[in-house]
């Protein structure tokens, strides 16, 4: 059988098992399993454990599960809701201010956790339901908290970023460094674009416009949960710092991170008993254990692939392309698209950032720049059907919205992604200036 024979039969093959409800993870060892066994035989089920083990067996993918606990820590006390309160303070009286605030806590929050579905479900809880009782349309109060959610796989330190990085050999650091401005960018895009929003649909004010004593309370409440705020911010803030200066390697800085960060969560909230820590350790377990049969499960995918010849010949067919290379670019932007909608970002970036990155290369394009480039695409997956992640979690949080309502609330915001590509690829310099201006 023809590799491209082969190829399409697999890829329909893992579309099945997926929309039968089977897991990623193990429909990707599944279709994997069958694959090696019908293309050489049996005596692939030896290399199969061999490869199963050997590809999470890296010291750097350490910091995944350090990471993952520290944002658990953070996403598991009232962190979220400090920080949602601390930014209603300054943004509660402009025209959509409450959703622009919800998109600003969301970026902070990305940068405390890590993690996009994290991030949507922690600022959801609280921004929804205040958002939809100020009377904001059920697709603004949705949409934005969505879009705000997937800043989390961009905004360092991102754990897709720890996955790229592995997967491509190269550096962490630099690849934090070069995700921050674009981080930055698209929230702004989408503060932007909920401004707009929230004008169209009238404008919406902010309960502190009532007087005197209200406002006066209002203010000392969220004063103080800011300054409650600040200690998780000075551990990522300090974090990075060490990354970016080389005092550190990633495993070691999220070490250090994960302990500080559960240490604050006890201290400043007071959360002494058994029954919340066990609730971090919980959670943190379960998406670390998720994120590491994914890695697994998605090497064994394309182990297979390879050994079909099925990713050599996609790849060749790809740098054969007699095409200028932003016509190149635009067809792997295509292409991660759709792996996006049907695939989460962990298990995309480990099956086709290996074979991507030569092509990258070889037509001059920045590796650092391009995993940018590819965490966008992938966030824009997040939230657009038919996986859309943070489109099922925001129902989950309001599970009276219409999914409908959800969907093109969030549409605008995918757009804004878009937008950000574009910007990205006409002016590089927006990934590449802090790695090169700190690292050379």
């Amino acid at each position: 059988m023809d590799p491209i024979t082969s190829g399409i039969l697999v890829i329909l093959a893992l579309f099945v098992l997926m929309a039968i409800g089977t897991p990623i993870a193990f429909a990707l060892g599944a279709v994997s399993l069958g694959a090696l066994v019908l293309g050489s035989g049996m005596r692939e089920l030896t290399y199969f454990g061999e490869t199963f083990f050997e590809s999470i067996a890296s010291f750097g993918f350490v910091a995944i599960p350090m990471f993952i606990l520290m944002g658990a820590a953070v996403a598991s006390s009232p962190t979220g809701r400090d920080l949602y309160r601390s930014l209603d303070l300054w943004l509660g009286r402009v025209p959509g201010g409450l959703a622009i605030s919800n998109i600003g806590a969301c970026s902070i929050f990305a940068a405390l956790s890590g993690s996009s579905p994290a991030t949507s479900a922690a600022i959801g809880k609280l921004g929804i339901p205040e958002m939809r009782k100020r009377g904001y349309p059920d697709g603004v109060a949705a949409g934005c908290i969505a879009a705000g959610g997937t800043l989390g796989i961009l905004i360092p330190p991102s754990v897709t970023m720890i996955v790229y990085g592995i997967a491509t050999e190269t550096s962490i650091g630099r690849l934090f460094m070069a995700g921050a401005l674009p981080g930055l960018m698209l929230a702004g895009l989408f503060m932007a674009w909920t401004l707009i929003a929230c004008k169209l649909a009238g404008g919406y004010g902010s309960p502190m416009a009532d007087a005197g004593a209200a406002i006066k309370r209002n203010v000392e409440g969220n004063l103080k949960a800011l300054v409650r705020v600040l200690p998780f911010l000075a551990v990522v803030t300090g974090i990075l710092f060490t990354l970016y200066g080389g005092l550190a390697t990633p495993s070691e800085a999220a070490g250090a991170g994960a302990f500080l960060c559960l240490a604050l969560a006890i201290v400043v909230y007071r959360m002494w008993q058994a029954k919340p820590l066990l609730v971090i350790l919980r959670d943190a377990l379960r998406e670390s254990v998720m994120i590491m049969l994914i890695i697994a499960a998605a090497e064994i995918f394309a182990y297979a692939l390879s050994s079909l010849y099925i990713t050599q010949t996609v790849a060749g067919a790809i740098a054969d392309l007699a095409v200028n290379r932003w016509v190149l670019l635009a067809v792997i932007n295509l292409f991660l698209l759709v792996a996006g909608f049907f695939l989460p970002p962990v298990a995309v970036i480990v099956m086709t950032a290996p074979i991507l990155l030569p092509i990258i290369l070889s037509a001059n394009f920045d590796p650092y720049w391009f995993a940018v480039i590819l965490t966008i695409n992938l966030e824009i997956g997040l939230i657009t059907p038919p996986v859309g992640l943070n489109l099922f979690i925001i129902k989950g949080i309001a599970p009276d919205i219409a999914l409908k309502d959800i969907l093109l609330g969030s549409l605008p915001y995918a757009l804004c992604m878009v937008v950000g590509i574009v910007l990205l690829c006409l002016f590089p310099g927006i990934a590449t200036w802090l790695p090169d201006l700190i690292l050379g």
